[in-house]
């Protein structure tokens, strides 16, 4: 695909009466100091009542606006990687004698938007309505959501008001990094509201900086801000936010030239010229996120031969792609940047080498007669996702020229995730051998440990969409899943980075970096170098 085919630009002019039909009225339309409004890449509002759907652009717009977690990222630099401090928890420590063993003393004088007031009894409400089936507040929806971020607990108990004491199933050095993702509903108020999860998703409560407004499935949230936060140095300098799923580019860049959003996700490169043109501020920095291909390793898939897999993996022109997404992207050598701790020494370079692509698969019985055929799943839009549909239809070109036909089948963002969820060998994902979905790395649970661990099979974890199996990754990830020292932890992670490279278990493609596009008129904001962003610091004047 060419560039100028990568996308049309569109009139702000002819698309803005579309858009002002689509998220309100003339009224919502028109800008008004002390608001905040957002077009999100997502396709409806991510799930209210605790856990958000949609990924991580769920948690960033829904999670970490209206809820709290025991820990949370500090978000307050753009020149270093975002690191776990306490939130809820003031602090933690782990048992000497039993390292599955974790106390941690909460936050006095913290209430949740209703009123009420969080203690260590809420806490073990907001666990059990994760993974007590049989508790009356269990939430299925929520559950889901949670899933990855609460699969090591094992046991939760209040110790005292302001004391709780987690175990979890084996040693589990990353524990604080994942706590940040689970989110503190109110107790009180799901029984004033006859203990429905449905009226409570209309009307939630937190102890977060923002409290809900409005809410219009597929149309808008609109939050307030929390003026009683307990935090006095993070209650939102914006009088409200108003969030707008809008999940096609050209319609975000058009909101935003228009003037009926201050603040953009993801815009399309093609346009970047005008919007800066215009007087646009774009904003990029790195941040843990890769652009890959999991790949199916069943008996039936040609990707269970690493050597197909290596040639996959030299077949992208990776430089061409980044010039394709106006330089909005970085070449990727794996999963984690090369410049990150993690990334080790591996032996495999993950480049542009088609010749050598080809000579691979040849020598794996592949040829012009008879070429690699694969069906890849991949989505319109999403956390993460980029640009999809331009990108894989460049891939595919590449994939073209050595050898592969490549297959695309579009879904919706949560449909994809769905098919992620159930792996390689579910019914659904029958016939599909791959699957592109952006992934994190924000922790080394996420970002290596249960991608590569053969345990996370379909139905266990999940994560290890493909069925890796490598019995060194595994012990790697063992043992750096049960190393509490920072600097041993980072070299079996590098370790076991190096390994997953040289096994080629990914199709690794570029890093994104974040660009997101805002009216000159939004002022405050600092972009962290995480998936997360914090929106309590921006105002609109």
């Amino acid at each position: 695909m060419k560039k100028r085919d990568l996308l049309k630009l569109l009139s702000a002019t002819s698309l803005a009466p579309a858009v002002t039909g689509m998220f309100g009225s003339l009224a919502f339309a028109q800008k008004k100091a002390g608001i905040l409004r957002v077009a999100m890449t997502v396709a409806d509002i991510p799930l209210t009542t605790g856990q958000p759907s949609q990924g991580g652009e769920g948690i960033r717009f829904m999670g970490i606006t209206m809820y709290d977690g025991l820990t949370r990222w500090d978000l307050s630099k753009a020149d270093e990687a975002s690191q776990i401090v306490p939130d809820l928890a003031e602090s933690w420590s782990v048992s000497q004698a039993d390292p599955r063993t974790w106390i941690f003393k909460l936050r006095k004088g913290v209430r949740f938007h209703d009123g009420s007031e969080f203690n260590a009894d809420a806490v073990v409400w907001n666990f059990d309505k994760l993974l007590k089936k049989d508790a009356p507040q269990f939430d299925q929806a929520q559950a889901a959501q949670a899933a990855y971020y609460s699969a090591s607990l094992s046991s939760w108990k209040k110790v005292d008001s302001w004391t709780v004491e987690i175990t979890t199933k084996t040693a589990d050095a990353v524990l604080p990094y994942n706590l940040a993702n689970l989110f503190m509903s109110s107790p009180a108020h799901y029984a004033e509201l006859g203990n429905s999860w449905e009226k409570f998703a209309q009307s939630p409560s937190g102890t977060g900086p923002w409290k809900m407004a409005l809410l219009k499935p597929r149309e808008r949230a609109e939050l307030v801000r929390n003026d009683a936060y307990w935090d006095a140095k993070r209650i939102p300098k914006s009088e409200r936010l108003v969030l707008l799923p809008m999940p096609d580019s050209n319609t975000r860049a058009a909101a935003l030239l228009s003037g009926q959003v201050d603040w953009i996700e993801a815009p399309p490169p093609d346009i970047i010229p005008r919007l800066k043109k215009q007087g646009m501020v774009i904003t990029t920095n790195v941040y843990p996120q890769i652009w890959p291909y999991q790949v199916s390793m069943l008996e039936d898939s040609p990707f269970k031969d690493i050597r197909v897999r290596k040639a996959a993996n030299l077949a992208i022109d990776r430089d061409g792609l980044v010039q394709l997404l106006g330089g909005l992207a970085k070449p990727a050598k794996g999963t984690v940047d090369e410049n990150h701790p993690w990334f080790g020494k591996p032996s495999f370079q993950v480049k542009y080498d088609p010749e050598q692509a080809k000579k691979l698969l040849a020598e794996a019985g592949y040829g012009p007669a008879n070429p690699v055929k694969v069906k890849f799943m991949t989505s319109v839009s999403g956390s993460g996702q980029m640009l999809p549909l331009p990108m894989n239809e460049f891939i595919k070109d590449n994939f073209k020229k050595v050898g592969i036909e490549m297959e695309i089948e579009v879904l919706e963002w949560e449909t994809l995730r769905h098919r992620r969820a159930v792996g390689a060998e579910g019914a659904e994902n029958k016939g599909r051998q791959g699957m592109n979905h952006a992934w994190a790395y924000w922790d080394p649970d996420l970002g290596l440990i249960n991608p590569v661990n053969s345990v996370n099979r379909a139905g266990v974890g999940y994560l290890n969409w493909g069925n890796f199996k490598d019995d060194k990754a595994d012990e790697l990830a063992k043992k750096a899943k049960a190393a509490f020292d920072m600097k041993e932890q980072n070299r079996l992670l590098a370790e076991l980075h190096t390994r997953v490279v040289d096994q080629a278990m990914w199709i690794w493609v570029v890093h994104d970096l974040n660009a997101r596009a805002m009216s000159p008129s939004v002022k405050g904001f600092v972009q962290a170098q995480s998936w997360m962003q914090d929106l309590t610091t921006v105002t609109v004047s």
